[in-house]
């Protein structure tokens, strides 16, 4: 058993796929949009980590409470935290308790968390990672007991497809293809594919323009992501999908990063001179989730819609999502 979660590789992550299919040997998920939690328990302690290592713990205390009270040996799972506004998972909503570090106001935030947990990485000091897929998500089937707020995240064994169109008409997200018999391998590989109904990913914020009629704030963010080179490329800028108390705050973090220059790379920046007016160039340390509906053929975003900050993938990790076969 790990002494800490850090020792346990990085997460497996999925690869964008345009390739909608059904085969054999592949199981499907829900993609759920939250945060991605690790969580590890050695006796008594619980740890929960984000995507990039960081304490989670405070942020969602009755996970921490859950998982304590899990009769089972000790463990590493994976999972995604996710709150619901109706039946759909909302990020926006689980925007106020991603970034509390206080466990009492997490507590009083309101806003009710679930852990959909989907793989088994230890048990009872022993790895499971090597195991095929199929095994290790039966081996975490039986040894929790499934009560709010763990859920167990079901999958479909065929009908990827069929299964694909019922989940973009139902307003998810998603699915996960999963190839059944993977072992778990950190960061991206094609054993794991995602199916987006709608596009969306994150975006480095570069920038800022102001604010124009009765707005406060700002009037939208400038976005990019880094390319292979580890130049930042200038994609577009996002002003709606904002609440009012958002533009506030954010506004002041955004004036705390403001710096005389762009971070972009020059050539990918418009040329056209009413592009500099009213905008300020930040260092490129936010990162921004945005749904969009498509690229357009110059790479800028077509009808993107801010949905919330990210805290749990460092900026520099940011790049352009390609949709393969």
């Amino acid at each position: 058993m790990p002494e800490r979660i850090t020792e346990v590789p990085g997460p497996a992550l999925a690869t964008l796929t345009q390739d909608r299919f059904s085969r054999p040997g592949w199981i499907y998920e829900r993609k759920l949009d939250g945060m991605r939690v690790l969580a590890s328990r050695s006796s008594s302690e619980v740890r929960l980590r984000s995507r990039t290592g960081a304490d989670a713990g405070k942020s969602f205390p009755e996970l921490v409470d859950a998982l304590v009270a899990v009769d089972a040996p000790d463990f590493v799972v994976d999972g995604e935290v996710v709150a619901f506004d109706g039946a759909q998972t909302s990020f926006a909503l689980l925007q106020p308790r991603m970034h509390v570090s206080n466990a009492a106001k997490a507590r009083r935030s309101g806003v009710r968390v679930v852990y959909y947990l989907f793989d088994l990485l230890h048990l009872d000091g022993h790895s499971t990672r090597g195991l095929p897929l199929r095994e290790r998500k039966a081996l975490l089937r039986d040894v929790f007991d499934w009560d709010d707020p763990l859920r167990f995240t079901p999958h479909r064994d065929a009908d990827g497809e069929a299964y694909f169109e019922q989940a973009c008409q139902q307003g998810w997200e998603g699915l996960i293809a999963k190839r059944a018999d993977s072992a778990y391998q950190s960061g991206r590989t094609k054993d794991w594919l995602k199916f987006k109904c709608e596009q969306g990913q994150e975006f480095v914020v570069g920038g800022w323009t102001d604010p124009q009629g009765a707005r406060s704030g700002f009037g939208a963010l400038l976005l990019g992501y880094y390319d292979e080179d580890g130049a930042l490329v200038y994609a577009g800028k996002v002003g709606t999908g904002f609440k009012t108390s958002l533009l506030a705050s954010l506004s002041a973090r955004l004036r705390a990063l403001e710096r005389e220059t762009p971070a972009y790379a020059e050539h990918t920046l418009p040329s056209a001179p009413v592009f500099r007016r009213g905008v300020h160039w930040v260092t490129p340390r936010l990162v921004a989730q945005v749904a969009f509906s498509e690229w357009t053929r110059d790479g800028q975003l077509r009808h993107p819609r801010f949905q919330g900050l990210r805290t749990d993938k460092p900026a520099d990790k940011v790049v352009r999502e390609v949709r393969g076969t």
